[in-house]
């Protein structure tokens, strides 16, 4: 049985380990500090854990994942709560530029942008789901379903959403 609350401060006892900024120094070489969003309020309702401030003054707005095993996959959660059919994070509109997901094990984090791995599930969900594992996370009163994407998948799927291909005559400047 999966205990939302345990679950929850373990993600608030992770918040405060340093690796975070040694992740957001490498990625954003112009990193200038961070702020928590721990507390249930606008930003945790919106899927954002953490917000980057960079030198220029633009804040990337971060959503926090950690897998505490490397399964070589990554787990995007399309409903969370199977009996309400509450859409997951995969699904539903969120603020946050990037999901941080850190599979500890391995010691990598992968910075996966929102608006394009959104893009890639609506194009792929129905395939992945289809095609790859199912994962569920049973809670007292609710079932979360996640689909277990492999990373050589969903990497190029994320990459696809970045390119628009046009006809010739199309393009007409």
């Amino acid at each position: 049985m999966h205990n939302f609350q345990e679950s929850l401060q373990k993600s608030h006892e992770a918040e405060d380990n340093p690796i975070w900024e040694k992740i957001y120094r490498k990625a954003f070489p112009d990193f200038v500090g961070m702020q928590t969003y721990h507390e249930d309020g606008f930003w945790q309702r919106q899927g954002v854990d953490r917000g980057v401030l960079l030198k220029t003054s633009k804040q990337l707005l971060i959503d926090e994942k950690v897998r505490t095993k490397d399964y070589g996959d990554i787990l995007l959660e399309y409903l969370s709560s199977e009996e309400h059919k509450t859409p997951g994070w995969i699904c539903k509109p969120l603020q946050c530029d990037y999901i941080a997901y850190l599979i500890e094990p391995a010691s990598r984090c992968y910075l996966l942008p929102t608006i394009q791995l959104q893009s890639a599930w609506n194009e792929f969900g129905e395939q992945w789901i289809r095609d790859y594992k199912r994962i569920e996370a049973k809670n007292e009163t609710y079932t979360t379903i996640s689909c277990a994407v492999p990373a050589k998948v969903l990497f190029p799927a994320i990459g696809k959403q970045l390119r628009v291909q046009l006809e010739p005559k199309e393009v007409n400047l």
